[in-house]
């Protein structure tokens, strides 16, 4: 059933109030994506155990798939039933249209990536398009995140070595962070600091000097894509710095993979598929969220509303 505005205007002011309280405690926000909802199950069980406040995101890609409506109603079906603090992330939406239908269905973060579409836009093209969201976003609240170009990698596994020579060129600067934060007036900006979309051969390798010279830059919120793969001491220290999302995916993605070839290997003669995936999958899944929410320091911190 889709929300009223009061409801959605509720939700997307008590999460800005969250995520300041995020910087000012050094904690951040797990933002998980829902593939599916096995996949958002794992990350409810994970919160519940772990009595943290979690974002679930979806792309494009969910979006066609899903509905965005569906999505707001299993997202909040989900959160009643396991009673838990969980928001909505609209992730990369491509373009403003899209941006401004996921604001109209109540999410309470929205992530607007036009340079996605097309990575050749100006600058100016993503500065104009990224204010015209946050304008709109005022009709709920919702919280509007973006970054001055486009961010590399996919949600997948990659085989090839992290070449940080080529990745070191798309970096955040403070400078550039400063003036795209002036000029947009986003709630949060997606910095790049070694951080990349996928999972690689190698660990990632975070720039935390980089990262407090945009902290001291700038006075919006700060997050990080492309967070699989990272060791944990990154994101420890990353929060501490004032990190207050932290987007995960491929590192789940994996996890459900190979954990359902196994079991399919192992029971060839079940073909109830969803069975397996409810008795071992979620159950995978759930623990690589478990650990993220130890290291982003958000164990503990949810706050329900019953």
């Amino acid at each position: 059933m889709p929300q009223t505005l009061d409801e959605m205007r509720k939700g997307c002011a008590k999460a800005r109030s969250r995520m300041q309280e995020a910087r000012n405690n050094h904690w951040a926000f797990g933002a998980f994506n829902l593939d599916d909802e096995p996949t958002l199950i794992a990350v409810a069980k994970a919160a519940k155990k772990h009595n943290a406040p979690v974002l679930v995101e979806v792309s494009q890609g969910e979006v066609d798939d899903i509905g965005l409506l569906n999505i707001r109603d299993l997202v909040d079906n989900t959160k009643d039933t396991y009673g838990i603090e969980m928001y909505v992330n609209l992730d990369h939406s491509p373009s403003v249209e899209a941006a401004k239908e996921g604001i109209e269905a109540g999410f309470e973060f929205i992530h607007i990536d036009i340079s996605q579409a097309n990575h050749q836009d100006s600058d100016q093209e993503i500065v104009q398009a990224t204010k015209e969201v946050v304008e709109y976003a005022k009709l709920t609240g919702a919280s509007v995140e973006s970054e001055p170009h486009y961010f590399g990698g996919s949600s997948n596994l990659h085989t090839e070595k992290i070449d940080y020579d080529e990745i070191k060129k798309t970096f955040s600067t403070p400078e550039g962070a400063e003036k795209f934060v002036r000029e947009t007036g986003i709630d949060t900006f997606a910095a790049a600091i070694g951080n990349l979309h996928g999972k690689y051969p190698v660990p990632k390798v975070l720039d935390l000097d980089l990262l407090q010279k945009i902290r001291n830059a700038i006075d919006c919120n700060i997050s990080l894509h492309g967070g699989s793969g990272t060791p944990g001491h990154y994101f420890r220290d990353a929060v501490k710095i004032g990190v207050t999302k932290i987007n995960i995916n491929s590192d789940m993605r994996v996890a459900y993979r190979n954990t359902l070839v196994k079991v399919l290997q192992d029971n060839p003669d079940e073909y109830s598929v969803s069975k397996l995936i409810s008795k071992y999958v979620v159950d995978a899944v759930s623990e690589i969220v478990e650990s993220k929410l130890v290291d982003f320091n958000s164990s503990g911190k949810a706050v329900i509303d019953y």
